[in-house]
């Protein structure tokens, strides 16, 4: 019945019942077995939403952005699910009051404390542990929860390197700390103040090479908002909210130091208003200011005392603001619109040196820019729409079209989202990305509303896409600017989506199903051929089942199969000059073979009592062995004096049959 479309919103209850990949509970995994939305990968947490890149997500948590989602190169997400309430993807009619980014929303909303008593959570898995204190400050007035989480890799694989190994002193962790305080001041007046913080240390040495390398990467968000109710018709939504990723690469061979880093942080303003004249309508108005600060590759070198002079730190600026309303009302019992206007503003601010290129790609001019000067600025106007049919107390009709802007974007060299992408601004050179989507769906209900269906189609253009050039690779920025390698096209995606999904009794679960095309056009790459993007997926398909026995047993099941990822590969091998060159085919030109996989989970509660329970969760990841692929490389065998040489296509799979167990407690 509501006028919301291509909406999913799920409670942490129903994800925590299903199969977890290595014992860990990941918001995001259960995201991608929704239609519509693809994976990255074999295990990787990245999503990509209606043929849109990871960049085309915008994830907040607790209304702050949160610009790098995973741990452990993407096999995990950052999202604790103790610490998670619920969460809410929008991948299609999207209203006004979101925006700065093409694909989706996906808000994620983290537990505010119990206000009655305290009470503590936790689980003890094979890879990681985590423990949950939340309770009263002020009891029924003020509250507070801390959630923290660690992976003990590092801890378990110590054992197995001797201290006298080549690789000793190698290993990998994360973890990180979830806390929120919530404060009601009276009836009219609520503050909540929470905030992340997580890390991803990786350590690589090799004594006898004599090279060490160090990678840390983490992410850091704060959010204080305000609710203020004026009277009973309208309502005041403000946040401050900041933001913070950074990347960091270290390496050492002999006396050589490298080191490489990068990031973004955000500092962000937000006031928005409800009112509502009556039970049918609703008006919603506000605003956002956004300041960026962008760190692209920077880099530094020394050799024993000697340091070698790359220029100083790089780092970009923008502001990012918006205003919007919106208008959702009903016409008679059958009609209801959500109608919005959205207008956005980026300003690409100084300090900043542009460095000009010739024709042959040598620079020749550098341009300057003082601080805080307008380098350029866009704008953008983003009309939404979405209406409601209802045809029948059991069925409705619904429509939608939305138009988006997006002024940062992500510079990736990957087909998956790795900590090494890079967050750059809309510039002089870089235009916002921008995108139309008409959705229309049919919704109905069965059986009492124990089965929710529905099938929705939808078509997106997307224009001002960014690419690395061919034969570019992002470099340190050393007389140079990295959108200068920088290439631009456009984008297509259609499709059509069908989902059933049982919601009550013993029984329940889902199966979603999208049939799908996704091209993309660059005049600078493939020779300007249309090919199919990397994100393209013909068909997914994910079936859900989840049995309740009785109090104490539990049983869950997952399948998934989807078309195999496209990858641009070589074709051939010519001899110049004795040297063997890969002539590569067309972009995106092969695909992987399909990818399927089935996990089973049993959860058994051994003891439950009114203020204690104990659970034991058994996970079995990819139950039938199957080795999906998750790269292909290519192996040269033979005499090139001879000329006898044979190349062999071999394919890596990372991870077979994966059982699991985690004890889980709540007191």
């Amino acid at each position: 019945k509501s006028v919301k479309i291509s909406t999913i919103e799920l409670d942490m209850k129903d994800v925590k019942k299903l199969p977890a990949f290595m014992g860990e509970v990941d918001v995001l995994k259960t995201i991608q077995l929704m239609p519509g939305v693809q994976g990255g990968g074999e295990g990787n947490s990245g999503f990509y939403v209606r043929g849109g890149g990871p960049d085309q997500n915008l994830i907040l948590l607790d209304g702050a952005t949160v610009y790098n989602a995973s741990h452990l190169f993407g096999f995990f997400s950052v999202f604790n699910a103790d610490a998670i309430k619920n969460i809410k993807l929008t991948k299609g009619g999207m209203p006004a009051d979101f925006g700065g980014r093409l694909s989706s929303v996906l808000e994620v909303n983290m537990n505010e404390g119990n206000l009655k008593e305290f009470k503590y959570d936790g689980g003890i898995g094979l890879i990681a542990s985590r423990f949950t204190i939340q309770g009263p400050l002020k009891k029924d007035t003020s509250s507070f929860l801390v959630s923290a989480r660690r992976t003990y890799i590092d801890v378990l694989t110590k054992p197995l390197i001797a201290k006298d190994s080549q690789y000793a002193g190698s290993g990998y962790f994360f973890y990180d700390l979830n806390a929120k305080i919530n404060y009601k001041f009276s009836d009219k007046d609520h503050v909540f103040l929470s905030g992340y913080y997580g890390k991803d240390e990786f350590k690589f040495g090799d004594a006898r090479a004599g090279f060490k390398a160090e990678i840390p990467w983490g992410n850091g968000t704060g959010a204080l908002r305000w609710k203020h109710v004026f009277n009973e018709k309208l309502f005041l939504n403000s946040a401050l909210t900041f933001s913070d990723y950074q990347f960091e690469f270290g390496a050492t061979q002999s006396e050589f130091d490298f080191s490489l880093y990068s990031g973004v942080r955000d500092y962000s303003t937000k006031v928005g208003f409800s009112y509502l004249p009556n039970k049918n309508h609703k008006i919603k108005f506000g605003g956002e200011v956004t300041y960026h600060i962008f760190i692209p590759n920077n880099a530094s070198a020394k050799s024993g005392d000697i340091e070698f002079d790359l220029g100083g730190e790089i780092k970009q600026y923008a502001q990012e603001s918006s205003v919007y309303i919106l208008d959702e009302f009903a016409v008679g019992k059958r009609l209801k619109f959500n109608v919005g206007l959205r207008f956005g503003a980026f300003s690409f601010l100084g300090p900043f040196d542009r460095y000009l290129k010739d024709e042959i790609g040598i620079t020749n001019d550098t341009v300057s820019y003082s601080k805080f000067e307008n380098i350029k600025t866009y704008t953008g106007l983003e009309p939404r729409a979405s209406v409601r049919l209802l045809l029948s107390e059991n069925s409705s009709l619904k429509a939608s079209y939305t138009r988006n802007f997006q002024y940062v974007h992500l510079a990736s060299m990957a087909s998956v989202s790795l900590p090494t992408d890079l967050w750059v601004p809309s510039s002089d050179i870089v235009k916002p990305q921008k995108a139309d989507q008409y959705v229309l769906g049919y919704f109905q209900n069965l059986f009492n509303d124990q089965f929710e269906t529905s099938v929705e189609v939808y078509y997106k253009t997307m224009d001002n896409l960014v690419e690395f050039g061919e034969g570019e690779l992002p470099d340190n920025n050393i007389n140079d600017n990295v959108d200068n390698g920088f290439v631009f096209g456009s984008g297509l995606s259609y499709g059509a989506e069908f989902f059933i999904k049982k919601r009550l009794g013993y029984f329940t679960g889902w199966i979603g199903y999208t049939w799908s095309k996704t091209t993309r056009t660059f005049e600078d790459i493939n020779l300007g051929e249309t090919f199919v993007a990397k994100y393209d997926r013909r068909h997914d398909l994910s079936v859900v089942l989840n049995y309740e026995f009785n109090k104490k047993w539990n049983a869950s099941a997952v399948f998934v199969f989807a078309t195999g990822n496209a990858l641009t590969i070589p074709e051939s091998m010519m001899l110049i000059g004795g040297d063997l060159v890969q002539v590569y085919g067309p972009r995106n030109g092969f695909r992987m073979p399909n990818y399927h996989r089935a996990d089973v989970s049993v959860t058994y509660v051994n003891k439950e009592t009114d203020k204690y329970k104990s659970s034991w969760n058994f996970s079995v990841y990819n139950i039938y062995n199957r080795m999906n692929p998750y790269f292909i490389y290519f192996n040269q065998e033979g005499d090139l004096d001879t000329q006898d040489i044979n190349f062999t296509a071999k394919q890596v799979s990372l991870f077979p049959v994966l059982p699991s167990v985690t004890w889980n407690f709540s007191f």
